[in-house]
């Protein structure tokens, strides 16, 4: 595949990121720190787009396995919450100091009745 840069990509429809980081695409995401180290959450709650194309870059692909390592640990309450597709088995370390953030990100995208 041809280098491209972030913005010759296709928009995706973020959950997260334009609400934590104030950004509206993946290229977006990867020129702001804050949203590049978010992209893992919207990863692990969005399965309503397409990753392939930005295999190439290495954040995605960092929080590709970032999101993976938390779907693994944390599998049946996002099944219970999300009812998305699984992500990859990964049991690799998780930093529990995250488990915050990772606490309101659901918080934020689960339907309140």
């Amino acid at each position: 595949m041809a280098s491209q840069t972030p913005n010759q990509f296709p928009t995706l429809k973020l959950k997260l990121l334009p609400a934590y980081a104030g950004v509206e695409t993946i290229g977006e995401a990867l020129q702001v720190p804050r949203a590049a180290r978010l992209l893992w959450l919207e990863i692990l709650v969005n399965e309503q787009f397409d990753l392939t194309e930005w295999n190439g870059q290495p954040e995605v692909q960092e929080a590709y396995s970032k999101a993976c390592r938390w779907y693994t640990s944390y599998r049946s309450v996002l099944n219970d919450i999300l009812k998305r597709t699984p992500l990859p088995h990964d049991s690799g370390p998780i930093d529990f100091r995250e488990y915050r953030t990772f606490a309101e990100a659901l918080r934020f995208v689960t339907p309140h009745n």
